[in-house]
């Protein structure tokens, strides 16, 4: 009798390796990808001059030492904030020593940056894009995310192998526009409870991938059971524990999205 191989579960860097560095700075997503992360997830807003940059909350105040939200200000006014400073020096003792690796862990990161550092990687990275809700420049988002991915060649798949690129949200209405305008971009549904019209594992329309929080994993496995009888991936987030990796493996999920990609490929054996 023969096995079929063991599939391989993606390890995707949330904001980048974001133990080791400042999240969503070009420092965290180089770590990760230097770490072997398999995909890189990240956040985007869009400024008042209508550049998508990568900022978590929808404003300014946890990750930088600046105020204001996102939205209201321009990238010229980012890029003036320190968005890593508050990042413990003791972790990384050289990176204020040399200019380069201080902008690289201090600078407010844009969208099309770091499709940059991407396209250079030398070797295939996926993203796992996620817009945020609500916001003031609703649609204007998912317009420019899409307009990014098709000057960089990502609007579409491969001839073969899977799409380097998917967009992720709590919001099944940008999954929508997302899906309207570029019909061949994959989406995933972010879940951080299980609300009653999907307790039988269905998603939005037009959705094949299901992206619940470690929470729901933990406390409901029975429900990841369901999403994978109806044919759905998985893809579960913030998972940075030994025991909850082991649960994702063991549940088969598709992607695992951690804070710490060296460790999670290392439990994994890669």
């Amino acid at each position: 009798m023969t096995h079929a191989a063991p599939r391989t579960i993606q390890v995707v860097a949330h904001r980048g390796a974001s133990e080791d560095a400042p999240e969503h700075t070009l420092a965290a997503y180089r770590k990760a990808i230097e770490d072997g992360a398999d995909g890189l997830e990240c956040d985007v807003r869009l400024t008042a001059d209508g550049h998508l940059v990568l900022v978590h909350d929808r404003r300014v105040n946890r990750t930088s030492n600046g105020r204001g939200a996102v939205s209201a200000l321009e990238l010229a006014d980012l890029a003036a904030l320190d968005f890593g400073s508050w990042k413990d020096r003791e972790e990384s003792p050289d990176w204020d020593s040399d200019p380069a690796l201080l902008s690289e862990r201090t600078s407010v990161l844009t969208l099309e940056r770091l499709l940059e550092l991407v396209a250079d990687a030398g070797r295939p990275v996926e993203l796992a894009i996620e817009t945020k809700h609500p916001t003031r420049w609703a649609g204007q988002v998912e317009e420019r995310l899409l307009f990014l991915l098709k000057r960089f060649g990502l609007d579409a798949p491969p001839p073969e192998g899977p799409h380097p690129v998917r967009v992720m949200s709590f919001s099944a209405r940008s999954l929508h526009r997302v899906r309207a305008a570029a019909p061949t971009v994959p989406t995933v549904y972010l879940m951080q409870f299980i609300s009653p019209r999907m307790r039988d594992g269905r998603l939005p329309a037009g959705v094949r991938i299901a992206g619940p929080g470690m929470r729901i994993v933990r406390n409901h496995p029975g429900f990841v059971r369901k999403l994978q009888a109806a044919g759905y991936a998985v893809h579960v987030w913030t998972v940075n524990d030994a025991e909850d990796v082991q649960l994702c493996a063991d549940l088969g999920v598709e992607a695992i999205i951690t804070n710490r990609p060296r460790q999670v490929l290392s439990q994994l054996g890669r």
